[in-house]
This record gives C-alpha cells, sequence and structure tokens, in this order.
C-alpha cells in the first residue's frame, strides 16, 4: 500500500501518514502532528504554525504526556491476555492530534469533523487510538459505507501535575485543548475537512472539558457530553489547589528535588504515586464564573449517562461503615433525612448503606446534570438529544452497564462479535453518532434513546426512562438543590474515585 499524502499549503509542510483496512474499507492515518510547543514545564504553549516546507512523517503516533501508568484494562474487563503497548511520554512534545479521514480526502469536498477529547480523571490517558481500545477507524469507516464520511481528529493533551501547574499558570489542559481546536480550525481544510462544521466530543473527564468549551467558547455547530459535565468536575478555589502543590513540593523535596517546577519526570510521578493522587480538577478562575447559568455554545447536543457510572467510587465507598455514610445526610437538616430515607440509607444497614451512597452519587454526578443542561439548552432553542447505556459488559454482565462502558461499543476498537448484543448495540452506536455528526437526527428529540439492554436499541418514553433511571430521586434533588446535596457527595467521595474497579 502507498503511504499517503497531504500537501498542506497552511503549514507549508507535506505529510505522510499510513493506510488501513477496517472490514474491506480503506481509511487514512496523520497521527502525531504537533499543534503547540511548550516552552517551560508549567508554562503555556505556543501554536505550531508552520514546519518550513518539510515533509513531515505522520505515520506514528507521538508520545503522551507522562502520568502513572494505570491499567484501563480493569474497569472495562478486558480480558488479561489483550496486550496493550508501552506508549512513548514526553512532558514538552505530547501536544499532537491525530486525524483519521477517508481517503483522498483532501481532494474532495469538505467533511464534518469530529475533534475527540478523551478522558482518564484528568491525569491519565484513558483507552488511546494507539492502545486500539480507542481506535477510530471503525467509527470512520462506517461512516464512509453509510455514505455519510467524516473525519475524526483526537487532541492530546496535558494532563496531571504537567496540567495542574505550580500555582502560576492553571488549567493548562483547557488552553491546551483550546490550542488543539484553534488548530482545527485553522487545518483541517487542508485535510478536507469543514471547519465550519465541527462536532465536539468527549467521554467522561473528556466530556467534563468539553463542557467548559461549551461555556468559555467560541461555538461549535454540535457536541457530545458521555457521561461527564462541568457538575461531575466542577471548578474549585485554588486555595485547594494550593494545598494539593504544597503536599507535592513537600513529597518530591523528600527525594532531594528542590521544587515542582525543577523535579525530574520520575521523581514528580513518583509523587502523585505515593500521594495516591487519582484524580485532578478544574481551578476556578473568572473564565468559567457561574459557568452553571452561562449559555453552551453549540446548535445541537446529544447528552447521556450509563446506568452504573458511580462504580469508579465503589472500592473506595466499601472502606466507609453504615454510620460514616449516614453522617454525610446529616449535615443538612431540612432536606438530608429525606434524601438518607430516599436512597435506603440506614445506619445499621452496612450494604444498604454503602449501595445508596453510589446510587446517590450516580444521580447527583451523571443522571441529573443531563437534566439540567437538556432543559437550559431546550429553552434557549436548542437541540437536545438525550440518551442511555444500558448494555452491560460484554465480558462480565455482572459488572453491570458501567461507566466507560459505552467506548467499547463506540470504537469497537476490540472484536465484540463474541457477544452478538455487545456487537448489535456497537453497530448501532456508530450508525447514530454518524449520523449526529452529518446534521442529521440520531432519533426524535422528543424522545430518549436507550442502547440496551440485551442489544435492543430504540426510543423510549420518559415513562420507559422512569423504569430505567431513579426519576423521584431526580426530582427531590432538583428540589433540594446542589448547595445540599454536592456537600453529601464530597464527603463521600473525596480521595475515593478509582479507575481500577
Amino acid at each position: 500500500m502507498a503511504s499517503p499524502q497531504v500537501q498542506h499549503d497552511g503549514l507549508n509542510a507535506t505529510f505522510t501518514g499510513i493506510e488501513t483496512q477496517c472490514d474491506g474499507t480503506v481509511v487514512h492515518h496523520f497521527r502525531g502532528i504537533k499543534y503547540a510547543s511548550i516552552p517551560g514545564r508549567f508554562e503555556r504553549a505556543q501554536p505550531v504554525t508552520g514546519f518550513d516546507g518539510r515533509t513531515v512523517d505522520s505515520s506514528r503516533f507521538g508520545p503522551r504526556c507522562p502520568q502513572v501508568d494505570i491499567d484501563v484494562r480493569h474497569l472495562l474487563r478486558i480480558p488479561e491476555d489483550f496486550v496493550i503497548e508501552q506508549e512513548a511520554e514526553d512532558e514538552f512534545e505530547c501536544l499532537t492530534v491525530d486525524i483519521t479521514c477517508p481517503p483522498g480526502a483532501a481532494s474532495k469536498d469538505a467533511f464534518p469533523v469530529l475533534v475527540w477529547i478523551h478522558g482518564g480523571s484528568q491525569i491519565m490517558t484513558f483507552c488511546s487510538a494507539a492502545s486500539k481500545i480507542c481506535d477510530p477507524s471503525k467509527l470512520v469507516a462506517d461512516s464512509i459505507k453509510s455514505g455519510q464520511p467524516f473525519i475524526f481528529v483526537s487532541i492530546n493533551y496535558r494532563l496531571n501535575i504537567f496540567s495542574f501547574g505550580d500555582g502560576g499558570e492553571t488549567n493548562l489542559a483547557i488552553k491546551d485543548q483550546r490550542l488543539g481546536l484553534d488548530w482545527v480550525r485553522r487545518n483541517i481544510a487542508g485535510f478536507g475537512g469543514n471547519a465550519d462544521n465541527i462536532t465536539l466530543a468527549g467521554e467522561s473527564a473528556g466530556a467534563i472539558y468539553v463542557h467548559a468549551h461549551l461555556i468559555t467558547g467560541p461555538p461549535v455547530k454540535k457536541a457530545v457530553l458521555a457521561s461527564g459535565s462541568l457538575y461531575l468536575s466542577s471548578p474549585l478555589p485554588v486555595e485547594r489547589g494550593n494545598a494539593l502543590i504544597k503536599a507535592l513540593e513537600a513529597k518530591v523535596q523528600q527525594y532531594g528535588e528542590t521544587s515542582l517546577r525543577q523535579a525530574t519526570v520520575p521523581s514528580l510521578l513518583r509523587a502523585l504515586k505515593e500521594s495516591n493522587v487519582n484524580t485532578m480538577w478544574i481551578q476556578e478562575d473568572d473564565e468559567l464564573k457561574d459557568w452553571e447559568i452561562r449559555p453552551e455554545q453549540a446548535d445541537e447536543v446529544m447528552i447521556g449517562d450509563t446506568e452504573y457510572e458511580s462504580v469508579i467510587w465503589r472500592n473506595g465507598i466499601e472502606t466507609f461503615d453504615g454510620p460514616t455514610i449516614a453522617a454525610a445526610f446529616e449535615q443538612n437538616q431540612t432536606y438530608g433525612p429525606t434524601l438518607r430515607k430516599m436512597y435506603n440509607v440506614v445506619p445499621d444497614r452496612p450494604t444498604a448503606c454503602k449501595l445508596g451512597a453510589l446510587d446517590l452519587v450516580n444521580d447527583a454526578r451523571y443522571t441529573l446534570p443531563v437534566e439540567l443542561i437538556s432543559d437550559k439548552m431546550t429553552a434557549a432553542g436548542k437541540r437536545v438529544f438525550k440518551y442511555v447505556v444500558d448494555q452491560v459488559n460484554p465480558w462480565q454482565a455482572s459488572a453491570r452497564s458501567h461507566h466507560a462502558v459505552d467506548l467499547l461499543f463506540l470504537f469497537g476498537g476490540i472484536d465484540l462479535s463474541f457477544n452478538p448484543s455487545a456487537d448489535a448495540v456497537g453497530k448501532d452506536m456508530r450508525r447514530r453518532w454518524i449520523a449526529f455528526v452529518n446534521g442529521r437526527s440520531p432519533w426524535n428529540p422528543e424522545k430518549r434513546f436507550a442502547f440496551g439492554p440485551v442489544g435492543e436499541c430504540r426510543e423510549i418514553s420518559e415513562a420507559g426512562f422512569a423504569a430505567r433511571r431513579r426519576v423521584a430521586h431526580l426530582q427531590a434533588l432538583r428540589e433540594a438543590g446542589i448547595g445540599v446535596y454536592l456537600p453529601i457527595v464530597f464527603a463521600l467521595t473525596a480521595g475515593k474515585i478509582s479507575l481500577l474497579n
């Protein structure tokens, strides 16, 4: 196979990619294209505007941001013999984009563009294309076969302490992603994409970032919030960030380093691991002030959750006893007792308490935000397509339809033909995402869509939704307000998240 090439006048470069086949359909890839450079640790990146007429090898993935190694196969129940190759890491060379597109896209009509922001608790790369789990080849191949081709672009960005900083520049991940989005707007036409028809999408932490970009702009045509929003991880006070920075600085000084800024990468990763830093957050700034009441700047949004999102807190909440969980509800005497009873939290019933706590976290962090964001956007005259994912894990049905299981279906990066129900859900999910990216209605916006269970994909009524989610509990949380339930959630989840559940 000849290596595909794109002569890009705007970037003054010739990009040489690779050609692959997916189910008999040819797909082109241009990987590891640098969109920004990092002048120094914890410093704002600068855009890359050209390549001085060079031929750029775009056949390989670029390095990812350094991170503590976490085996993503745990949460997804992927068989232990599925090999994930070690990915290269580089603190200063990790700001790259990967482009997957139809053959000869640059010489054809401009295609819609899906820009993907990966998740990973804002500390790691959860399921990259390099891992094969979130390889977009099948999505793009299916789009070609359906006569609705589009271009898929994933943005790599700084993570964990490299994004968090040491008290100077904050929220470097968001700033990196914005540079990546700017790069796509300026340059995707050279690869055959339509810069005026972008769908911004992400899952979990990726969806948190997507929501942040919808609030701060500039606007995009469409967006997908899969299992995440700013309600999942809202901006927190700088003082809290300063406390974490101080603790990590003390750690690296124990190793003989002078500061976070001067420490070696291994020392930084060791400090993160030994301090059990298993998630990070967006820090408060003026750009995101009053985000709850500001408009989401997209014409259309697809938004939904899986049935058991809160699994990532299960092992942590298991460490609490019944009285401790019940005490979390006592912070508010007006609504706390009502919520405690609704979630079946009874101090002398430890198992019921743990399950109730997980249900509350699930509703407050994931299910209710779908309703809050949808209501706000609908009131603003925007189109919203709501969905639920209820298809169980293909390898372990008892794991339920847990957080991130939808990645297995959407990307189909791992062959699911051994499980016909899961395979059917994956095919239908890709078909509906492809329609949405191409400006078509994936389903009737007056209905919700259900992916699963048992391989069935269909529109459901509000009564059908009430049979799948705790609608009465959502209403109680609405009435209590975020100022009531969020402190309860914090008490139950602080430091308890884990992607190894």
